[in-house]
């Protein structure tokens, strides 16, 4: 990725990589010691280029970085209903933490649980993922997958048209692709699973040559489909990019790095700081949850930067997060950390926030959030790292809500007056 170098009013444009830069040791100088930095960095860029790989570039069509986002300033609240207890687990029986949920045509629900373990270890760490059915009704069938060497932290499933059931492991650094239940067979695999003996401590990648890797991830976080059945994986917390693949699994191309959005999020189109999650539309738009720059980032599916939108509807600042200290300056726009597409015409983008909490729905391709529901807490209709969406319909989402280890379904209904929050 290319950083400038500012040099008493000169820029000297580098290929130099991000953790070298976020390391600062390039900084502003006195005139008299600029080509003693020119120097050092040119040597520096160098050992750069003769040792790691680079990074694919992103292509911006000409004005797009000045493309005008939606103001969602104004939107709407949303009445809405949240169903107690959705989701009925046997007697005995409880959820840990939810981090996914999708629901199929025929509107059986799967749920990504990461039960832990109260009597083995190690006690941080550990390998912790199931996969547990639901009918349309909400009754419990069973655990899909169990002892698959492909799940150990998943992050993600999803259904695609088929009725295919995908997850997404981030421990695992795998993508496993289940046939439709009730078989609920194995059919493509796509990564691969760090090997079980140590070795690892001596012969691990490094993270530029991971991120160089076609077909592996690192991170991986979420995964969707455009009309062509090609396969497009969010990868993730270490790699900052999109990897693509055609429909049988072979490897096509990647793109993004990681980098920072600017102070308001609307810099550097195509640098990603941690894609949590995907969604593509009937239009083969490309929506990444740039969470860790709080903005989507629409693409197309040759991975162009077509536009930002921003969740940056006016809130209460002073409301308390759930698990972290007020921050002093708390930012206009929020952090996506799931999103979800409807089904049917007119399609809706539904995305969530962890702070302050809310739920948006929005109109496609624009981005215009039509309402938001919901604030972080405990209570029903509150969420706490809401982490996974599903939305069968424009009506009907539900909602991984993590760390209050439950899934909340909500119903909305129509809006009511505009927030002044």
């Amino acid at each position: 990725m290319s950083h400038p170098i500012r040099v008493v009013g000169v820029i000297i444009p580098l290929n130099v990589s991000h953790d070298i830069w976020n390391a600062r040791l390039f900084k502003e100088v006195p005139v008299r010691r600029v080509y003693l930095l020119l120097i050092a960095a040119l040597a520096a860029a160098a050992v750069l280029q003769l040792g790691r790989p680079v990074l694919p570039q992103i292509s911006v069509p000409v004005g797009a970085q000045a493309a005008p986002a939606v103001d969602n300033r104004n939107a709407p609240t949303l009445a809405f209903d949240s169903v107690p207890d959705p989701l009925k687990l046997p007697p005995g029986m409880n959820f840990g933490e939810i981090l996914s949920v999708a629901v199929n045509s025929k509107g059986t629900v799967v749920v990504l649980n990461h039960p832990g373990t109260a009597t083995s270890g190690p006690l941080y760490g550990n390998a912790t993922t199931n996969l547990l059915e639901f009918d349309s009704t909400g009754k419990y069938v069973g655990e899909i997958g169990k002892g698959v060497y492909g799940l150990g932290y998943a992050h993600s499933v999803r259904f695609d048209k088929y009725d295919n059931l995908w997850t997404v492991d981030k421990g695992t650094n795998s993508v496993v692709k289940f046939s439709p239940g009730p078989a609920w067979r194995v059919l493509l695999n796509l990564g691969r699973r760090p090997e079980g003996y140590d070795s690892w401590r001596y012969e691990r990648p490094t993270q530029a040559d991971a991120r160089a890797g076609e077909g592996t991830f690192n991170g991986a976080t979420d995964i969707a489909w455009d009309s062509d059945d090609n396969i497009y994986v969010s990868d993730g917390y270490v790699n900052s990019r999109i990897a693509k693949f055609d429909k049988t699994g072979n490897w096509f191309k990647s793109w993004g790095q990681f980098g920072r959005g600017g102070d308001h999020a609307n810099e550097n189109p195509g640098s990603i700081n941690n894609p949590h999650n995907i969604s593509i539309d009937a239009q083969n738009n490309v929506y990444v949850a740039d969470r860790g720059n709080r903005r989507i980032q629409v693409f197309d599916r040759d991975g162009n930067f077509k536009k930002f939108i921003f969740q940056n509807v006016p809130y209460d600042k002073n409301h308390h997060p759930t698990l972290a200290a007020k921050p002093a300056n708390p930012p206009d726009e929020s952090a996506p950390w799931a999103l979800c597409i409807t089904r049917g015409n007119p399609q809706y983008l539904f995305s969530i926030d962890s702070e302050p909490g809310r739920l948006y729905k929005m109109t496609l391709p624009e981005g215009k959030i039509v309402g938001m529901l919901g604030i972080s807490g405990h209570e029903l209709g509150q969420f706490n790292w809401p982490h996974g969406l599903a939305c069968p319909d424009e009506n009907t989402v539900y909602v991984a809500d993590m760390n209050n280890w439950r899934v909340q379904k909500i119903l909305l209904k129509k809006p009511t007056a505009t927030s002044s929050r």
